[in-house]
């Protein structure tokens, strides 16, 4: 079976027996646990961003089985700073070639971390990989976080990054002509939400929006917040901890912004990826973002990973579906872009 034929493959129906993670999801699991981070829902925001994360339990596998493989898989990066809607915001530029002056399609990435926690250093894995699958620049950006900025903070800053990579992509060798936006978790909140915002305001649209287990709605009773109620890397107590330090109130989740499934416009945004986790408390959400999508005329691919967990996304060099679905990304980054489809 091709790479492509396992993308695409009609295996998006749930299983009926218990998720259980496969056996390389497991192995990360396991070293995240040996790292002893506590509950982040125990925790300040400053303490829980000090905590071990996923990135740190890959960081402990390719210490202990890396040979040959280069773990920067290639690609080049510089960290600049860019205009935010309050002030300069932190962002890193991910290219198979800084120094070229040929300008490739670009590709506007944003981080998760449920607004509070998590920076460019512990979502490096998902834009490294799509800038080396899709043969692209990707602009990771880091945003104000809750509860120092609270709602809609983070989702203003966004927009902001995306006007600012318009009209500054050749700075940093993109094209202008072809960018998308994309984002895990939150940033898959933000990532669609600049495309809303683009639309609404007049501005260039995106070519193309990849949303990896986004965090959509608001709703934390779905099937798969049951399901995952104790997963790992994510659950149900961590969710309400972010929500409890993002929002004022719990009544803000009703704005359409965050209940995006349930309650923002859908019509005339970009063609879409939706890459998810069956192991995931936002995997419901994400399957009904699918759906109206689709019914709102976008062209909408749709994966669920089995066996996977949130967060696998950056895992490329130690998880292969994370692999796979960095190759899903990259090879729907080129038909949208119109650029050379992978041979896979």
């Amino acid at each position: 079976m091709s790479i492509l034929d396992k993308i695409l493959g009609n295996d998006n129906q749930p299983k009926t027996s218990p998720a259980k993670p496969d056996i390389p999801m497991q192995h990360v699991l396991d070293h995240l646990a040996r790292l002893n981070g506590k509950p982040i829902e125990t925790l300040s925001p400053e303490e829980a961003r000090r905590q071990p994360t996923p990135t740190d339990a890959v960081k402990a596998i390719l210490q202990e089985t890396i040979k040959d493989q280069d773990p920067t898989l290639g690609i080049q990066t510089r960290d600049i700073t860019i205009d935010g809607a309050a002030g300069p915001l932190q962002a890193r530029v991910y290219s198979p070639n800084l120094d070229s002056d040929d300008l490739k399609p670009l590709v506007v990435y944003f981080h998760g971390g449920g607004f509070v926690i998590a920076d460019l250093d512990v979502y490096d894995g998902g834009p490294r990989g799509v800038s080396r699958f899709a043969d692209v620049v990707v602009l990771s950006v880091h945003y104000r976080q809750a509860p120092e900025n609270k709602f809609p903070a983070a989702h203003d800053d966004a927009t902001a990054a995306y006007k600012w990579a318009l009209a500054n992509a050749q700075t940093i060798g993109g094209d202008p002509r072809k960018i998308a936006v994309m984002g895990e978790s939150a940033g898959g909140n933000l990532a669609i939400n600049v495309s809303i915002a683009a639309r609404d305001q007049g501005l260039p649209a995106p070519m193309h929006q990849v949303l990896v287990y986004p965090l959509v709605g608001n709703d934390l009773n779905t099937e798969s917040y049951v399901e995952n109620a104790t997963a790992k890397p994510l659950n149900k107590p961590m969710i309400e901890w972010f929500v409890k330090h993002t929002f004022k109130d719990e009544g803000e989740t009703a704005d359409p912004r965050v209940n995006v499934v349930g309650a923002a416009d859908l019509r005339g945004l970009p063609s879409s990826t939706v890459i998810l986790a069956e192991i995931d408390p936002l995997r419901t959400e994400g399957e009904n973002l699918a759906e109206k999508l689709e019914a709102a005329g976008v062209d909408t691919r749709h994966k669920t990973f089995h066996g996977s967990t949130h967060e696998f996304f950056g895992m490329g060099l130690v998880v292969p579906d994370a692999a796979v679905a960095q190759q899903f990304a990259a090879h729907e980054l080129k038909r949208a872009f119109g650029t050379a489809i992978l041979p896979i």
